[in-house]
């Protein structure tokens, strides 16, 4: 497998928490566009915006993005992936890494990162990534995905609830401080060899998955590897609601000015 890889950024126009998220003006662009700008920094060979709705596809031509438009009743974006690698004809080891579309502050060099750590270790089909937990409000949230590895940095398990866990933690009552060391908080991006992203819609879904409600544990479940880079500083924020629209809106701003 050479250098190279591919970003695919699944968008999907219907959102519980925030109607047409995709096309959510930030700065005069599309917060899909905005995605598709920075994971153009990185080095990728190529950015693609899987979409489910014509207007998606129209909002990122019209900003010189590729789009491809797939189907609508995709069950997750995992199928929408597969779907997107044989639209783009990739082959079974081409590198694929697959970046939110609500994440419009995402840094490059996280994409470069994912991608290096799938090209380093072969046999390993898919990569992600972590930075430490710096508050006992985050380690205790089960909004925030925890991650535990082992000594080559492969994902143990992935958690909402506080992972790992000291014997004597509940010790005192209420949970005043972080283990040590730190524990590790999960960063929703992927890498994938284009094989995989074909292979994991047909693995049955795992009692785990379902029961945390994280796909990502479907795959070790039935037995593969998942590699995990673990950054030095958390991602900028990303978009799921209103308010969080307005802070990112806030945060381009400051940086144009």
């Amino acid at each position: 497998m050479g250098a190279s890889f591919t970003v695919l950024i699944p968008a999907r126009l219907a959102s519980t928490r925030l109607p047409n998220k995709p096309l959510a003006d930030i700065g005069g662009k599309p917060m899909v566009v905005r995605v598709a700008e920075r994971a153009a920094l990185s080095g990728a060979s190529q950015v693609v915006v899987a979409a489910d709705h014509a207007d998606i596809v129209a909002a990122c031509h019209a900003h010189g993005i590729t789009a491809l438009l797939t189907r609508a009743d995709h069950p997750s974006g995992s199928d929408r992936l597969a779907e997107a690698c044989e639209h783009l004809a990739l082959p079974d080891d081409a590198c694929v890494v697959n970046v939110q579309g609500d994440e419009p502050l995402i840094d490059p060099a996280l994409i470069d990162a994912v991608a290096a750590l799938l090209r380093a270790q072969p046999d390993v089909p898919m990569s992600t990534a972590a930075h430490a937990v710096d508050s006992v409000a985050d380690f205790m949230n089960p909004n925030v995905v925890k991650v535990v590895l082992d000594a080559r940095g492969r994902a143990l398990y992935f958690s909402r609830a506080a992972i790992a866990w000291w014997r004597d933690g509940f010790a005192g009552g209420l949970i005043q401080q972080l283990p040590d060391p730190a524990p590790l908080r999960h960063i929703g991006i992927y890498g994938y060899r284009a094989g995989f992203v074909r292979l994991f819609p047909t693995l049955a879904p795992a009692p785990i998955e379902r029961l945390e409600a994280l796909e990502q544990l479907r795959a070790m479940w039935h037995g593969h590897a998942v590699a995990v880079h673990v950054a030095a500083h958390a991602p900028g924020p990303g978009v799921d609601t209103p308010e969080d629209l307005l802070r990112v809106r806030a945060l381009v701003a400051q940086r144009h000015a």
